[in-house]
């Protein structure tokens, strides 16, 4: 099965399939935002930003990213067979993709993949470029941010937003990042939290605070815009 859904015939429709669905919904939901004032700056400006979202809402991601639609935007996606539909679907929607994931202990070719992506996204940023971020994925665990996105903002000085999303009415997949899809012509709500910014010479204990810090005020961003909709935390 495995197999069969990496083919490359497969992943195009997959991807055709969920980039139409992405478009439909970000169309057709109503939107609302809260706390957006402090961030207006970035969207048409020429700095780099980075902008985060947890994994499990992916299939709303359009509902936060169109704020900056004057502006180059890239996600971070995995390599795997599942990140190559992602990538081919927000491509639908103007999105390019720098394919990144984790590198095992002793695995040197896919260590000098990770380093090559990193520093593509450096330059991206760097460059004025807007970068999307899903940063407890592609493996979790589930609403813990990994310590790359904050590297990136640390190497750049970049503005990093974190940006709390939800629909309804929503279906909850019984997955390890709980995703939440939503339905046509419903509401959404997203709660934005920033800019923040790492310093230039934060060490790694403080990157560890701040990914703390980061993860807690994602997290209640998230199950703000939940309660905005009357949705019950799950």
């Amino acid at each position: 099965m495995k197999k069969f859904l990496r083919h490359p015939a497969v992943q195009a429709t997959l991807g055709f399939i969920l980039g139409l669905w992405l478009i439909i919904i970000h169309r057709t939901v109503r939107w609302t935002h809260e706390n957006l004032d402090p961030c207006r700056a970035d969207f048409d400006g020429t700095r780099g930003a980075i902008a985060l979202i947890w994994h499990g809402r992916l299939p709303i991601c359009l509902g936060v990213g169109h704020m900056w639609r004057k502006r180059a935007r890239n996600c971070l996606i995995s390599p795997s067979g599942d990140g190559e539909f992602i990538a081919q679907a927000l491509a639908m929607s103007g999105y390019g993709a720098i394919r990144t994931s984790s590198a095992k202990k002793g695995d040197s070719a896919k260590a000098r993949a990770v380093v090559a992506s990193f520093r593509a996204a450096l330059s991206w940023v760097e460059g004025g470029g807007v970068l999307l971020a899903t940063p407890d994925g592609p493996r979790g665990p589930n609403e813990r941010i990994a310590p790359g996105s904050l590297q990136i903002a640390k190497r750049t000085g970049a503005p990093t937003y974190l940006m709390g999303t939800a629909v309804s009415p929503c279906g909850r997949l019984d997955t390890w990042d709980k995703v939440m899809v939503g339905v046509p012509f419903g509401r959404g709500a997203t709660v934005w939290d920033g800019p923040l910014f790492v310093p230039s010479d934060a060490d790694d204990a403080m990157i560890e605070a701040l990914v703390e810090d980061w993860s807690a005020r994602l997290s209640a961003a998230t199950r703000r815009a939940e309660v905005l909709l009357g949705l019950k935390p799950d």
